[in-house]
């Protein structure tokens, strides 16, 4: 089955999810989903793959599946006109699987996402103050810190640590977020992945970018999350001055 690969419904979760300014299924080469019966996707796939050199992903558990994790994407709606989709309000990305959520203020603000996602704690890395859980420290990690490149998140890693480790021991579903959703809130998940996985930087950034595309943490966090990576594995092996961060 050379260029048909399998897809989880989260994977389709955030390619519906990822944004530049606006979602980027404003974009008309970004995307193509084709509803196909069951026994007919992989005759479709195949005939697919002669017609470009992308991988055709085949959706695990079709529709069915993705309709009943992520309930609140169902629609009748055949056709979108342009200005709708410019208007789509796309949700979190999921970094594991109905349990941790990754975004930006803006989504951490809105009631429709809380409910949709059943989030029931936050980690807020930036200087605003969100709506909810204001002043329940069980619910609510705060990290004050500024979007810039004198920002130091180091002294609060291990506190974020055991906070998403406490509500995911609790059942909770968490959402990190920051203003932008691309540097602060990122370099927070980067530090939890690598200290749940006891992994390098360079994997849990892969991880990471596959999820949330437009991440970016800035060169001062990247710095903090490579002394990070030390205190986790004892040496730094993820070369930062490579391009990619």
């Amino acid at each position: 089955m050379t260029g048909l690969v399998l897809c989880e419904p989260t994977e389709l979760y955030n390619i519906l999810n990822q944004v530049t300014k606006l979602s980027r299924l404003t974009e008309p080469n970004y995307l193509c989903l084709l509803g196909v019966v069951l026994g007919a996707a992989l005759e479709c796939g195949r005939a697919l793959t002669r017609l470009t050199r992308q991988p055709i992903h085949i959706l695990r558990g079709g529709y069915e599946r993705f309709s009943a994790m992520y309930h609140f994407f169902r629609t009748q709606k055949i056709i979108w006109m342009p200005q709708e989709l410019d208007a789509f309000q796309p949700y979190p990305v999921e970094i594991m699987p109905g349990r941790i959520y990754l975004g930006n203020f803006k989504q951490a603000c809105d009631p429709k996402v809380q409910k949709d996602l059943k989030i029931k704690a936050h980690v807020n890395v930036s200087m605003e103050t969100g709506p909810f859980f204001v002043g329940d420290a069980d619910k609510l990690l705060h990290i004050q810190i500024e979007d810039s490149l004198e920002a130091n998140i180091s002294p609060f890693l291990r506190h974020l640590c055991h906070f998403i480790e406490i509500h995911l021991e609790l059942g909770s579903v968490i959402l990190v977020f920051s203003t932008m959703g691309i540097s602060r809130s990122c370099a927070a998940i980067l530090a939890y992945l690598m200290h749940r996985n006891e992994q390098t930087l360079k994997r849990s950034w892969a991880y990471v970018k596959k999820c949330k595309n437009n991440m970016r943490p800035n060169r001062a966090l990247v710095a903090q999350l490579s002394e990070w990576e030390k205190v986790i594995l004892g040496d730094v092996i993820t070369d930062i001055l490579d391009p990619l961060y």
